[in-house]
């Protein structure tokens, strides 16, 4: 059985099917229907949902954290001790909410197919932010399209939902919901079991080795923005899942005087901060990673572990040194990243392993680390190219040097040709030009929709030589940028 608040109704699910999104279990299950469904794929916002949990700050305050998500790719026992709030729930007292009196007032909406996801991206933004800027609300509402209304009057409605904000039911039940959701914090292995289909909710790492023990051909379910896409865009069913996103152990970020470790189910979101911190161009294509709703639910593992060749996050890992380290049973076992990726969709997990948690150096003044995202939008886009650059120099000779793109292969990969030319050689333009040329040695693209072979080839080669130029002229760095 799995509990979560639905607003504040209690609900236990014990035979629901495990393939039932939040998107339709609101509209199916339990009569909410102002959550619509635009595109099942998590690009168009329109499904858009919050999820409040409870939080305990560094001063040990509990708080809840509300957070937005795309229901469309969020698998109901996801919300197992958790509280699920959408559109139908802001309206109290026959009373609009503020973020939605702000949406009517300043004419954010038309149609309205699109209105209540952006409403409740703007009910997160507000929960989040005393007084955001541009930037945050940017933020939170580039997950959302519309196709009517023209964006500007829904920044308006932002500004002024967001300044100088009123506490509303939710703030007033503050206290009343920690208590209900501590009241049904899991304790025990939670299920829902359909009797053909089953997902299991482990808490430990030690409950979730023997469960993939004892299950190797479930499903690993993380934040689930790619495996949701099996059943809503490829309609296909999944027997057995395993949901990791309650194992406490695998959220964690621990900071250590040489490096970080992440567990493997921590969200893209909450990785921000930590990476940022390290490394600022990490931190900068995180916030380029799809949307806000996606980053909210998308784990730094599942980036990794869905083995994708243009994966954001692997190329930056792999230029960085990092590490994996993966649990079967009792075992651990730790590999360098780039090992990991044998093939397309291929890599050296074995049966009932998986990634725990991802280890990475902490950044030194002697790294010139930088990382380039080509893609044809600049928010919410797939990486047509992925580039992550990463020397040491040494008296104007470059002393280490790891070079690691995406999208150029079937996998993640560092050039290593490329990486040949760089090593002990002057930094110049001669030496510049050289490792350019070689980086046709190591990779020869495919032609795909989102970008021709030699555009990709070309792009990598220009990304090297915009490294070159930043570290030559800072003035005119440009940080993670989109070429259009």
């Amino acid at each position: 059985m799995i509990q979560f608040l639905l607003n504040q109704e209690l609900r236990s699910e014990h035979a629901l099917d495990p393939n039932l999104t939040v998107l339709n279990y609101l509209r199916d299950h339990v009569g909410k229907p102002g959550t619509k469904e635009g595109c099942a794929s998590g690009d168009c916002g329109a499904c858009t949902v919050v999820v409040g949990e409870l939080q305990t700050d560094d001063t040990g305050r509990e708080h809840i954290r509300y957070r937005s998500l795309n229901s469309c790719l969020t698998f109901v026992s996801s919300l197992h001790g958790k509280q699920l709030i959408s559109v139908e729930d802001l309206k109290h007292k026959g009373e609009l909410h503020s973020v939605q009196k702000a949406m009517v007032e300043c004419h954010g909406s038309q149609c309205g197919f699109c209105t209540p996801g952006f409403v409740m991206s703007l009910f997160a933004l507000q929960k989040n932010s005393d007084a955001p800027d541009h930037h945050k609300a940017h933020e939170a509402l580039a997950g959302n399209l519309c196709r009517c209304t023209g964006y500007r009057p829904i920044l308006e409605a932002a500004e002024q939902s967001c300044c100088g904000k009123q506490p509303d039911q939710f703030d007033a039940r503050e206290a009343e919901t920690i208590a209900r959701l501590k009241a049904i914090a899991p304790t025990d292995i939670g299920e829902l079991n359909s009797g053909d289909k089953r997902c299991l909710v482990p808490l430990t790492v030690a409950d979730l080795a023997d469960l993939y023990d004892a299950y190797p051909q479930a499903r690993l379910l993380a934040g689930g923005t790619d495996l949701a896409l099996e059943v809503t865009q490829f309609h296909r069913t999944l027997p057995v899942m395993i949901y990791v996103g309650n194992v406490a152990e695998m959220k964690k970020i621990e900071r250590f005087d040489d490096r970080l470790e992440i567990g493997a189910a921590t969200a893209l979101s909450d990785c921000y901060d930590a990476l940022k911190a390290e490394y600022p161009d990490f931190g900068e294509l995180l916030q380029r990673f799809a949307s806000l709703q996606i980053r909210n639910q998308g784990t730094l593992g599942g980036n990794i572990g869905n083995a994708s060749p243009i994966g954001d996050s692997p190329p930056l890992l792999i230029a960085l040194g990092a590490q994996i380290v993966l649990c079967k049973g009792e075992t651990r076992r730790t590999m360098a990243l780039e090992d990991y990726f044998i093939d397309y969709r291929v890599t050296a997990r074995q049966e009932s392993e998986f990634i725990e948690k991802i280890i990475l150096p902490r950044a030194s003044a002697e790294q010139l680390f930088r990382a380039y995202k080509v893609s044809k939008r600049l928010d919410d886009d797939i990486s047509a190219v992925c580039a992550a650059f990463n020397i040491r120099l040494e008296n104007g000779v470059i002393a280490d040097a790891r070079v690691a793109f995406g999208g150029m292969a079937a996998i993640p990969k560092r050039a290593n040709a490329c990486e040949t030319v760089l090593l002990n050689s002057p930094f110049n333009n001669a030496t510049l030009e050289r490792a350019c040329a070689a980086l046709a040695e190591d990779f020869t693209p495919l032609s795909d929709f989102r970008a021709s072979k030699e555009y990709r080839l070309l792009g990598a080669q220009n990304l090297l030589r915009k490294y070159f130029i930043e570290l030559q002229t800072p003035h005119i760095e440009t940080r993670v940028t989109a070429y259009v």
